[in-house]
């Protein structure tokens, strides 16, 4: 495609968010845009021995229960800092039950977790750390390793200034570094700078099935194309909850801890979502929409991980979605009227997948640290 073409395909898919043929409405939604610097919150400033601190922790098993499972645990960078199966390893003698999001680009996101239970990078670390099919651990039981840890003394003395370390002061630091896994030079971010070169034919085609026909554009948009909305798509139950007897043990945990009616308890089949949070029956099977950045390397997809690539995913669109219910019908009523099926042609889903690839680039690989070790402290 000549330049004045690529020119006149990005225009085109731009304004076709404006005009979207599959919207019932003449909603305008935000569009796709560069991914700038992340915000920076006041009361956790960052600095290179902080960040250093954080990535050591990150990497460390002894926050948590029994010394054996890290944040990198379940979210390994080599697995897109996330974790390759449907649902999330779990603490040693449970299996998580749900999937594993990436941390990557997570520093742009004001609500973490897939029911949005944690609103900053700070309290969603204690959280997975200390979650009971996740890292199980305890405040004071980890922040007495650190104490015996002279590696660990040092550097909390550097970057916070305290005789001893604090938990707290842990979660900041793995917040900290955190916020520097950004991966924002992917094609699409060149493409709408203004490198028409980055995106193939292909590839534009796809974004204009993006923005118009396809509708992605309604729950997707914006820099880190999620509008952090929640919504019921329909997916179906893990399939793990029928073939895996921890798996459904786990499930019928969640939802007795979490909360729900005794009738509900006997009935349920499937996820509630962001009901466990809000106890509002019109919220069943809300999940928050996930950003697309870095997704080449994060599958499976959804909360219980369904899908294994693209394809699958805009397969499942392009139907309009699916069907999960309650045995009482809560489920089904609650699925958002936002998708219809799409009616796209195997051409037309070819160039919807070409294009969900431009929002990953290069793999973002950090060196592993090296642990500092327990050891006898020293006598004054």
């Amino acid at each position: 495609m000549k330049p004045m073409k690529r020119k006149l395909a990005l225009l085109a898919g731009v304004a076709a968010i404006a005009t979207s043929a599959s919207m019932a409405s003449a909603q305008v939604y935000p569009p796709l845009a560069p991914l700038g610097e992340p915000p920076i919150p006041l009361d956790n400033k960052m600095s290179d021995a902080k960040v250093e601190l954080g990535k050591i922790l990150f990497w460390d098993p002894r926050l948590g229960g029994d010394a054996s499972t890290a944040c990198v645990t379940c979210h390994a960078p080599d697995q897109g800092w996330a974790f390759s199966d449907a649902l999330s390893r779990g603490y040693p003698g449970t299996v998580h039950w749900r999937n594993s999001q990436s941390v990557i680009n997570s520093a742009y996101l004001g609500q973490l977790f897939w029911a949005g239970s944690a609103k900053s990078l700070e309290k969603q670390a204690p959280s997975a750390a200390k979650g009971a099919v996740a890292g199980n651990g305890e405040n004071d039981v980890m922040e007495t390793r650190l104490a015996f840890i002279p590696g660990y003394v040092e550097r909390f003395n550097d970057v916070y200034g305290t005789q001893w370390p604090l938990i707290g002061d842990a979660w900041n630091s793995i917040a900290a570094f955190e916020r520097t896994l950004i991966v924002n030079d992917t094609p699409l971010d060149k493409y709408l700078s203004g490198d028409t070169s980055a995106l193939n034919d292909e590839q534009v085609a796809g974004m204009a099935l993006f923005n118009g026909k396809g509708g992605c554009i309604a729950c997707h948009n914006g820099a880190q194309a999620t509008d952090e909305n929640y919504y019921n798509l329909g997916v179906p139950p893990a399939e793990r909850w029928e073939t895996d007897g921890l798996a459904q043990i786990t499930y019928r945990y969640e939802i007795f801890a979490k909360g729900v009616t005794q009738e509900m308890y006997r009935v349920l089949k499937d996820d509630p979502g962001l009901y466990f949070r809000t106890k509002e029956k019109e919220h069943m099977g809300k999940f928050r929409t996930p950003p697309l950045r870095y997704t080449a390397y994060t599958a499976p997809y959804m909360h219980n991980g369904s899908f294994w690539d693209f394809e699958e995913v805009v397969r499942f669109y392009n139907a309009g979605g699916g069907e999960n219910d309650f045995t009482d019908g809560t489920m089904a009523a609650t699925k958002t009227d936002l998708l219809k099926p799409l009616n796209l042609s195997d051409t037309e889903i070819d160039q919807l997948v070409a294009f969900l690839g431009a929002f990953s680039g290069e793999e973002l690989k950090v060196e592993p640290p090296v642990l500092p070790p327990y050891e006898a402290m020293a006598s004054e």
